[in-house]
Parts: C-alpha cells; sequence; structure tokens
C-alpha cells in the first residue's frame, strides 16, 4: 500500500471514530490538571483569570467560525455524520471560500482555548500536535472523496484556497442567506461540550488538586456553575426541539 494510501485509510478510520479520539489524552490531562493546580499556587489570582480569559476567548472564536459555517450552508454538507464521508454538493462560498477546513479551524480554536485554561505548556504542544496529525489524516481522506466525487471542480476550488489558514482576500459571499435556527438545531452540542469542559477543569483543579471546599468553590467560581447550567438547558431544550418537533427544520437546510 502506498503511503498517500495508507494515510486516506487511516483518515477514513478516524472519522469514523473521531468522537472517541480525545480520550487519548486523558492521561496526560490528568497530569496536566496537577500542575494547572501548582501554576494557581504560586501565581496571583489575576494570572490565573487572565489565563482563563484568554482561553474562553479563544474558544468562542471557534464556535463563532462554526457557527459562521453553518449557517450558510445547503442540506447534506458540513454535518456531523461520522459513518462515512458525505457531500451533496461542494460548498465554495462563505468561510469555504476562504478556507478549505472552517470546521477543523473551529475545532481547533475551541480545544486550544481550553489548553490554554490549563496553563500548561507541554500539555498544550502535545494535544496541538496530537490534532494535527489527525485532522491531516481526515483532511486526505475527505479530499480523496471530493476529488473522486467532483472531479475538475473540486481541484480548481481546492488549488486557490488555503487547507487551514483563513485568506480574507478570496471571500465570496454566500448563496444562501444565514439561517440562525439551522446552527440552533446542528450546533448546540458544541457549546455544551465546551462549557462543560471548562466547568470540569475548574472544579478538578480547585476542588480534587487545591483541595478547595466545595461550598467555598460554588461560592467564588459561581460563573462556571451559571454557564454550565445555562448551557445544559440550552442543550436539552434544542435538542428537544430537534428530535420532536419541526420548529428548528428549514427547508433546504
Amino acid at each position: 500500500m502506498k503511503i498517500v494510501d495508507k494515510i486516506i485509510s487511516q483518515g477514513n478510520f478516524l472519522f469514523r471514530w473521531r468522537s472517541f479520539i480525545p480520550l487519548l489524552l486523558f492521561f496526560p490531562g490528568i497530569l496536566a490538571l496537577s500542575e494547572s493546580a501548582l501554576f494557581e499556587q504560586s501565581n496571583a489570582d489575576y494570572a490565573q483569570e487572565v489565563w482563563v480569559l484568554i482561553g474562553v476567548t479563544i474558544s468562542m472564536l471557534g464556535l463563532f467560525i462554526r457557527w459562521v459555517t453553518v449557517g450558510f450552508v445547503p442540506v447534506g454538507t458540513s454535518g456531523r455524520n461520522t459513518k462515512q464521508q458525505r457531500a451533496e454538493q461542494l460548498n465554495t462560498e462563505g468561510m469555504y471560500s476562504i478556507v478549505k477546513n472552517p470546521l477543523y479551524l473551529g475545532n481547533y480554536l475551541a480545544l486550544l482555548g481550553i489548553l490554554v485554561s490549563l496553563k500548561v505548556w507541554w500539555f498544550i504542544l502535545i494535544a496541538c500536535l496530537a490534532y494535527w496529525l489527525y485532522v491531516e489524516r481526515v483532511i486526505a481522506a475527505e479530499e480523496n472523496y471530493l476529488t473522486k466525487k467532483f472531479g475538475n471542480e473540486y481541484l480548481e476550488w481546492a488549488n486557490k484556497t488555503p487547507i487551514f489558514v483563513p485568506n480574507l482576500r478570496l471571500w465570496q459571499r454566500p448563496g444562501l442567506s444565514f439561517s440562525f435556527k439551522t446552527v440552533l438545531k446542528r450546533e448546540y452540542s458544541g457549546l455544551m461540550a465546551i462549557a462543560s469542559a471548562f466547568f470540569i477543569i475548574e472544579f478538578l483543579v480547585d476542588v480534587v488538586f487545591e483541595r478547595e471546599p466545595v461550598m467555598f468553590w460554588a461560592k467564588e467560581d459561581l460563573v462556571w456553575i451559571i454557564g454550565f447550567v445555562f448551557s445544559a438547558i440550552t442543550f436539552l431544550t434544542l435538542r428537544t426541539l430537534k428530535k420532536h418537533t419541526k420548529f428548528l427544520t428549514v427547508a433546504g437546510r
């Protein structure tokens, strides 16, 4: 098997099981949480707050990129399917006019923000390297699929569009209008995942590793509890609307 075929095969495997890939970082993540607690104990509170604020901002930027991407795309594209590649038409407008993989870029920034909040340089490095090795193979598999399906149409667009770093000068206005309902229908789990990650990290670092009393932590870091509860309510509400009603359904999306 040629190396390019090996990479594509690995990409198809990783694409199918991408929801479980982050579990590989569980054990180094525990060590990182321990070091994060040491950082907080040896630095002023404002230093910790600045790091977390930067992390939250980066993660929200990642979500924003995903929302802008999904809000303009037609049905059958840019989905969360995991069993196989799927594309009923080629996306080349909107975010896809300035970068080939805006959803993976959004995912990376969302992850990077969480990593930054931990304040552990080696864990940031390991996780970013792991994400690059993962996404490089998934992109290779997707490019192989899209080349076979769309041929020259895909190659012409791919040759002029950056893979991962956007080129704003290439922006083309989307043909469809922005659909807020589509974003709510397809992206509610992202907000829940990020809110949960920050909540869990803050709880583990402060209560488990720094031994803060739970009630003291709840009072001092009430913002994380409020954020988690708000995200959970939003998640459950939108999931219920998606599964049991047509309220979030938009024709052609």
